[in-house]
């Protein structure tokens, strides 16, 4: 069966077309296949660093832990990181080569297809299936002519396509015959079946709808997958998640939101951990309400800083720390907290020298050479409280352009390969780190809420850290099991055996 295809498109974004991909590369690997992700052209600041040091998109990562093997650029050779004013980094294969406006990225795309037709021959050559995502809607006539990763990719891999929308967001049906409309004759043959995702109620209500849908189509409907709470990474802002808390603990974390937030997975770790209640702080005064208060990361350091001074978030977040209260920076937060950015070749903006917030000694210049790299960190301290943890060791990412220069009131707390990359304030209330993964295991976070649990007099917990991957493994089971038997699975083998 190897150099097999099977393509998901979605009628939108965010139909769940990531979470399909995944559950179904599950499945096949949980019948004997060996099986790859893979998705032409991503748009996310959420991303993922393999081993070798190349930035792929994130979902394309969780879809191949999902399919039990190593995440592997070939699975996402472009991705796009968003810098605001309509210009994204441009990374092919792992690799950034600029950041482009959109019409000198329109202008690279006939180069670009050859490269990630290459890539994907490279990848399908090496697996049983390679199950492709394709990206928004294959029915935005509009880009037709631009596409990479609809169905000009299906074409490419020779693919069947599967198509999905979502009944939770209203009018699947008319979103659903509207898509296989306006695609073109040889485009509506290469869909095979049609998937109805995020449903809540009784199926039966739905049947005549289905009915109608295959007459009108042409192509059957393979099932309808029920809502699924899933707390998988997400692949890029548009999640929800944004507008809701995580967690039920007692520690209240405050995460302030930049509008360029990146790899904000840390978040959806930090939200695991038993003691953690995790909320995104919309206004000032909400910090208020915070044991601890987190800086993500952030494709646009400078302008988001400028922005969080504008709304009155970054001067809450000087007076909660002024008071004791605990901050952590990641990354660009991390950047944000110490004395200057300074930008004077505009690697992020065009603003060559911007204060920070002061509340670590130390100054970030940015560079055109990019940090890109799986790191492990070590907790070493020499003062203050987290000398308790002293030998913790953090396994994660690192994706800054920043450089640190460090002044005497850093207090060193974690080293990188014996350079010092974390640092905190004298009192140790405040802490940052380029290091991203940072809570996937949960134990940082358990040592910092045994400090905020002292200092408020409550009692000492004894949790078990939550570890993110063996929570992952645990979505990637539930969520195969619930798509197995939701879809007929009979029929998407024999589309994969048929091909297109």
């Amino acid at each position: 069966m190897r150099g097999k295809s099977l393509m998901i498109q979605g009628t939108a974004s965010s139909v769940g077309k990531s979470v399909l991909c995944a559950a179904l590369l599950r499945i096949l690997r949980q019948d004997g296949l060996s099986v790859a992700p893979f998705k032409a052209q991503n748009m996310s600041l959420n991303a993922f660093v393999t081993r070798d040091g190349l930035e792929m998109g994130r979902a394309q990562a969780t879809q191949a832990q999902a399919a039990g093997i190593e995440p592997d650029v070939r699975m996402n050779p472009v991705l796009l990181k968003p810098t605001g004013d309509r210009r994204s980094q441009v990374i092919v294969e792992g690799r950034a080569i600029g950041v482009l406006s959109a019409m000198a990225y329109h202008r690279m795309k006939p180069e670009l297809r050859g490269r990630i037709k290459a890539v994907y021959d490279s990848l399908e050559a090496d697996f049983d299936c390679v199950v492709i995502e394709g990206a928004g809607s294959p029915a935005e006539i509009n880009l037709r002519e631009g596409d990479l990763v609809n169905m000009a990719m299906a074409r490419a891999a020779d693919a069947p396509v599967l198509l999905v929308g979502d009944i939770d967001l209203g009018g699947v049906f008319a979103s659903l015959l509207g898509t296989m409309m306006l695609l073109t004759d040889e485009e509506r043959a290469r869909v095979k079946g049609v998937i109805i995702n995020k449903f809540r109620g009784d199926i039966a209500l739905l049947e005549p709808g289905l009915r109608m849908l295959e007459e009108r189509i042409g192509v059957p409907v393979l099932g309808v997958v029920p809502w699924m709470d899933v707390e998988l990474e997400e692949e890029d802002g548009a999640t929800r998640r944004f507008a809701r808390a995580g967690g039920a603990g007692e520690i209240r974390v405050a995460v302030v939101k930049p509008a360029h937030i990146s790899n904000f997975t840390d978040i959806q770790a930090l939200a695991l951990q038993p003691d953690a209640r995790v909320f995104y702080a919309r206004a000032p005064e909400e910090l208020e309400e915070a044991d601890l208060v987190v800086l993500p990361g952030t494709k646009n350091t400078v302008e988001d800083l400028e922005t969080l001074r504008r709304s009155g978030m970054a001067e809450a977040i000087r007076r909660f720390a002024q008071r004791g209260g605990m901050v952590l920076g990641i990354c660009g937060g991390y950047q944000m907290l110490g004395r200057a950015l300074r930008d004077p070749e505009g690697v992020e903006s065009r603003v060559p020298f911007l204060p920070g917030l002061g509340l670590l000694d130390m100054e970030t210049a940015f560079c055109k050479d990019k940090t890109v790299s799986q790191s492990v960190g070590t907790v070493d301290c020499a003062a203050g409280w987290l000398r308790e943890a002293n030998g913790l060791t953090l396994e994660g990412y690192e994706i800054h352009a920043g450089r640190c220069a460090f002044g005497p009131e850093a207090t060193p707390w974690l080293r990188i390969g014996g350079r010092v990359d974390g640092v905190m304030s004298p009192d140790g209330n405040v802490l940052g780190t380029h290091l991203h993964g940072l809570f996937d295991d949960g134990r940082l976070f358990s040592a910092i809420a045994s400090r905020i649990r002292a200092q408020k007099g409550l009692p000492a917990r004894e949790d078990t850290p939550q570890s993110a991957a063996e929570h992952r493994e645990r979505e990637f089971e539930r969520i195969a099991a619930v798509v197995r038997t939701s879809l007929d699975m009979d029929a998407i083998y024999r589309i994969i055996r048929e091909g297109a």
